[in-house]
């Protein structure tokens, strides 16, 4: 336990003698320097230079005199300032930041990511980020991670609107349920999640090999815009094929069979983009 307390001492920016120092004092004060160094395992010849350090950044108070004793700050006193600092430090770098806009290069270039988990930190970004709408492609399997900051997304009063495959439930997106669903996880021998966000950065790559699962992120245009009318078409045929199925398919066969096999170059109508 005390060396668990250590290491979260040392993730809010304690060296580890700090840290020794400081739970020292929690444990047993006011203390001489001496009486620090000898509970807490801090060498003689660091530990007023430490306690110097500690009281400088307010972590613990000083009683001066001719044998000067420590007594540490509350923890949660302790915890309160570094969350106060953090939050300083977090609207200072926002406002500072804030002067820098994407550069035209980066506007213009594709950025490979690989890993599936490194793909899903990418498109959470693009949903922190969004500010009207957003258009998500996803299986459920990948919507389970993202679906608080979706939820999240809707609540600044961005719109969601999802094509889900698989049985995709959302209280707070709008969902269209793929007609098709898992015979489209079948005929591409895989997973592959698509999102546009406020029209103008587009995040597309498949997700279902691990760490060999590839995407690619771009604000460039010329691949934005006809990506997302790819999945505003989607939607169409969705709300076409609801109202209309019984007709279409009279046509074109059970899930528009006919067509899909139509325009599929492949023999086993396999279409092979993850192998």
């Amino acid at each position: 336990m005390k060396q668990i307390i250590l290491e979260t001492l040392k993730n809010l920016n304690f060296t580890e003698y700090e840290a020794k120092a400081y739970l020292a004092l929690l444990e047993e004060s006011p203390l001489t320097g001496y009486a620090v160094a000898k509970s807490s395992g801090v060498p003689r010849s660091r530990i007023y230079e430490i306690l110097d350090s500690l009281a400088m950044r307010g972590d613990i108070l000083v009683s001066p005199g001719n044998t000067p004793q420590y007594t540490p700050v509350p923890a949660k006193e302790l915890i309160k300032n570094r969350r106060m600092k953090a939050e300083e430090n977090f609207e200072l770098a926002e406002k500072s930041l804030a002067e820098f806009v994407r550069s035209v290069n980066e506007r213009g270039n594709i950025w490979n990511i690989t890993g599936r988990n490194e793909i899903l930190d990418k498109v959470k970004a693009c949903i922190l980020s969004a500010k009207k709408r957003i258009l998500l492609e996803v299986w459920k399997e990948e919507f389970d991670e993202l679906e608080s900051e979706l939820r999240q997304a809707v609540k600044r009063g961005v719109n969601v609107t999802i094509i889900a495959y698989g049985e995709i439930v959302s209280d707070f997106a709008n969902v269209y349920l793929h007609y098709m669903g898992d015979e489209i996880t079948e005929e591409y021998g895989g997973r592959w999640i698509v999102i546009s966000g406020d029209d103008s950065e587009v995040v597309a790559g498949i997700v279902s090999l691990g760490e060999d699962s590839r995407a690619a992120w771009t604000m460039h245009v010329g691949l934005v815009m006809p990506i997302t009318e790819v999945m505003i078409h989607d939607l169409y045929l969705m709300e076409i094929m609801e109202k209309h199925r019984e007709l279409l398919e009279e046509s074109f066969g059970e899930n528009l069979v006919h067509l899909r096999h139509k325009f599929s170059i492949h023999p086993d109508f396999k279409k092979h983009y993850v192998k």
